[in-house]
């Protein structure tokens, strides 16, 4: 079998797995203000951007050929009603018209996450209903405003809208309310299968959005759990997801495979902060080679089984690409 891995050129020629930089897609996380450029302190080389920067930072993706851009919204004030994921001139919204508005980004595809913990002011995923000590999330109160903020996204310009919430019943209720908002062509990329992960830290720092008690595992799956992850795609196709997202990725291979295995629907896989900032650690210390260990990496997704990746090295991986 060696004959086959001899040359750069024969190991191209044979290779099963190939990653290419239309299959990548970029996370941006939007904020207030003009000339901002904060960078995230557990996620080097990642930012909060003013919109301004927002657009620069799209233009470079654009020229580096990546498929499109996961957008995040830090508003300015927060509220117990999520009030900033579904205005129209939510950060998000406002991005999106900006992001727009430029031919010169019309090759990438614009997807909005849907969720409400980055504009809560308790930072859970839905509305909780409190009774002294104890709380619970409001599923179906939360899903009429997951639906209501699907809707205010795709009308300033939203390519795609992902929930991220792993409300039940949520992908249902956007898709009819996108329907009755004359927004039938916009799709749905559900996180279907979200794990309650100990990998989405770092992102909590960028979106500041960390719960401000309890946790998230009543909503989020239980990572032990592969068969009911089955069991919430099945539940998201047949409300009518178009796409899948599969999160976090590399502790989930296995997950990856068999949502590959079973359903043809476009698959995705979203290598979270967690994973990021893993490897940027390992690198600062020279105990990984970058090039190769983020190559390898995402090439791990990709032979998994997901179509496109979302990842924080989409740009650096793309310049590797060529």
């Amino acid at each position: 079998m060696r004959r086959l891995r001899r040359t750069p050129a024969l190991r191209s020629l044979v290779r099963e797995t190939h990653l290419e930089p239309g299959a990548l897609i970029y996370p941006l996380f939007l904020c207030p203000g003009e000339g901002v450029r904060k960078e995230i302190s557990s996620m080097p080389g990642v930012f909060n951007l003013s919109i301004d920067e927002a657009v620069k930072e799209a233009e470079s993706c654009a020229e580096l050929g990546l498929g499109g851009l996961l957008l995040f919204g830090l508003p300015a004030e927060k509220d117990e009603q999520a009030t900033g994921a579904w205005a129209a001139d939510g950060i998000v919204q406002q991005g999106l018209r900006a992001l727009k508005s430029k031919r010169s980004l019309d090759s990438l595809v614009m997807i909005a996450d849907v969720c409400l913990c980055e504009y809560t002011s308790h930072g859970h995923c839905g509305i909780v209903a409190r009774d002294g000590e104890q709380y619970e999330i409001e599923n179906d109160s939360s899903v009429a405003l997951l639906a209501k903020a699907a809707v205010s996204l795709a009308q300033a310009g939203a390519d795609i809208v992902a929930p991220s919430d792993m409300m039940d019943g949520r992908v249902e209720a956007m898709r009819t309310a996108l329907d009755a908002a004359s927004c039938q062509n916009t799709p749905i990329l559900s996180y279907a299968a979200k794990f309650a992960s100990a990998f989405y830290g770092p992102f909590r720092e960028a979106a500041d959005s960390a719960p401000q008690f309890g946790d998230r595992r009543s909503y989020q799956m239980d990572g032990a759990n592969l068969r009911e992850a089955m069991r919430e795609i099945d539940q998201d196709i047949a409300e009518g997801a178009d796409m899948i997202l599969m999160k976090p990725a590399m502790p989930y291979l296995d997950v990856i495979r068999e949502a590959r295995e079973r359903y043809d629907l476009p698959l995705g896989a979203y290598q979270v902060s967690g994973e990021y900032a893993m490897l940027q650690a390992a690198f600062a210390k020279g105990w990984l080679e970058p090039e190769r260990a983020m190559m390898e990496s995402l090439l791990s997704i990709r032979r998994a089984g997901a179509d496109f990746i979302v990842t924080y090295f989409a740009k650096e991986a793309a310049r590797v690409l060529g």
